[in-house]
């Protein structure tokens, strides 16, 4: 906040308490000091009240309230933001940096005992696993789903279809360092009819129902080898060093319908994933890694 909305909200905050102050010994000088049975001369749906003064304990009670609002003011920041940060020195800031550093000092040894431990190793360890679950439902669910089973444009993470290698090595460098997705746009490359042709001819890869004619599938090869097979491969196994996908499976991260398949080759895709060495460190990025290697493996067993 700016030093002159701080101000502001000061000069507010200021001025209702001494309004506040102001009617509440205003109305406390001219009450009556005594019990009465006379009324205000009104009546509220058939309701009369009696003229007398206000409770002392209410006007204690409201005393206290004013006076703690005013200690506080002079304990934390609010008088004068910038300058004077109250007596004891408290800021957000200071208190997340103060947990944070708490946090460090009890599981700083435990994170680093784990990290000198393989990915491999630490799938035979509950506690561990259990914490790198705890990390991926904090920062990862958001995109990838609370049970890794991912969501348009966010690969699933449960089973062995991976992009740039599922090996813990390369599932610890996906985390670390992130991902940018390469597929450029072939639309002004191809036209609209070789875009066409070659979404047919990549959907009936993976075997699934295409409505184009021969003539249409055949261009659709022959383009798709001048143009896709560097990448995916001339049989559309993909390749795990440019992260582009096996197109022969039932494994689709935008979509297999012929819409989708042609505005993916028409307009490309550039899925990023962020770098979370930064924000986790090596330590969280080591367990998260192996939680994440842990969910492909109990597929794995499943089969």
């Amino acid at each position: 906040m700016s030093s002159f909305w701080s101000g502001w909200v000061l000069v507010l905050t200021l001025a209702c308490l001494a309004l506040v102050v102001f009617v509440l010994f205003s109305t406390w000088k001219v009450q009556r000091k005594d019990t009465t049975e006379d009324t205000v001369g009104h009546e509220f749906d058939g309701i009369t009240e009696y003229d007398n003064p206000m409770p002392m304990w209410w006007i204690g009670l409201f005393l206290g309230t004013l006076i703690f609002g005013a200690v506080y003011l002079v304990l934390y920041p609010g008088i004068w933001p910038g300058k004077f940060d109250g007596i004891l020195g408290w800021s957000s800031t200071g208190e997340l940096k103060a947990d944070q550093e708490k946090h460090a000092r009890q599981y700083q040894p435990i994170f680093e005992q784990y990290a000198a431990t393989s990915i491999e190793e630490l799938q035979e360890n509950p506690k561990a696993l259990a914490m790198g679950k705890r990390i991926f439902l904090n920062n990862c669910a958001l995109c990838h789903g609370s049970d890794a089973g991912g969501a348009f444009g966010f690969p699933q993470l449960t089973d062995h279809d991976w992009l740039w290698g599922g090996s813990p090595d390369e599932i610890k460098m996906s985390v670390l360092n992130g991902r940018n997705g390469q597929m450029p746009a072939w639309g002004p490359v191809l036209g609209d009819k070789g875009v066409r042709d070659v979404a047919s001819y990549v959907r009936s890869m993976s075997g699934l129902d295409v409505k184009a004619d021969q003539s249409a599938l055949d261009n659709g090869k022959a383009l798709y080898a001048t143009t896709c097979a560097v990448c995916h491969g001339n049989e559309g196994k993909g390749n795990k060093m440019f992260g582009a996908p096996n197109l022969t499976d039932d494994t689709w991260l935008y979509g297999n319908s012929q819409t989708l398949v042609e505005y993916t080759i028409r307009k490309g895709r550039n899925g990023v994933m962020p770098p979370w060495n930064e924000v986790l460190g090596p330590e969280k990025v080591h367990l998260v890694s192996a939680y994440v290697y842990s969910l492909s493996q109990e597929e794995k067993a499943a089969e």
